[in-house]
């Protein structure tokens, strides 16, 4: 565990396994996971002003301004666990949440430390992402090339229909890629010139091979 203040944001495109990467590093360096969907839910559920503004636009299907995820995302910051170091999972997704971030952070004398990205490439994730397959009955997950049923179309738990859900067909897996590459790879160059992003290979590799790199770079952040 390094003995300085770490705050970190974590990038990756969908599928890249960050999520994966996130549930390790918080218990291994002792920060609080901050995990945009979990962090606004958890807004709407307190009945703050900005958790209620949240929940009129998640109910409505919208996606959020800046200014109330960035408001949630002060809010969540300033809580006690987050005083020595927090791990951003989600945010920012683009230049200008981006640059509200270092704002925020400068106005409360603090500043990120390193930005990691877990870096695959797009044919990759199209492969993880549209070889994905559920169970319609209790949930269980599959994926046709890494963890197939032991019948195909049949889960091995319940014996319940296995399918492909719409979101995960290739077509729609590349115009969320698509969406990831417009709006978020921006950052990419935004922290690779203040000298803050460490990349870590995340493709054609395990989740403990690629941690191994993430503890590497953290440690020496």
């Amino acid at each position: 565990m390094a003995d300085k203040q770490l705050n970190v944001v974590l990038l990756g495109g969908p599928g890249s396994g960050k999520g994966t990467q996130a549930e390790r590093i918080a218990p291994e360096f002792g920060l609080p996971h901050i995990s945009t969907g979990d962090m606004l839910r958890a807004a709407v559920a307190a009945g703050s002003e900005l958790g209620r503004s949240a929940k009129r636009y998640m109910d409505a299907g919208e996606l959020l301004p800046d200014d109330v995820v960035i408001g949630v995302i002060g809010e969540r910051l300033a809580q006690d666990d987050a005083a020595a170091g927090f791990l951003l999972d989600g945010f920012p997704r683009t230049i200008d949440q981006a640059k509200a971030l270092d704002a925020m952070l400068a106005q409360a004398g603090r500043a990120l430390t390193t930005v990691l990205l877990v870096d695959v490439s797009a044919d990759e994730l199209v492969q993880r992402l549209a070889g994905r397959r559920t169970c319609r009955a209790c949930g269980k997950g599959y994926h046709v090339l890494f963890n197939p049923p032991k019948q195909e179309g049949i889960c091995d738990a319940c014996g319940g229909e296995v399918y492909q859900r719409a979101d995960d067909n290739e077509e729609t897996v590349r115009n969320r890629l698509t969406v990831y590459s417009r709006q978020t790879e921006p950052l990419v160059d935004y922290y690779t010139r203040q000298g803050l992003l460490k990349a870590i290979n995340g493709g054609g590799r395990g989740p403990d091979q690629v941690f191994v790199d993430v503890k590497k770079a953290l440690a020496s952040a």
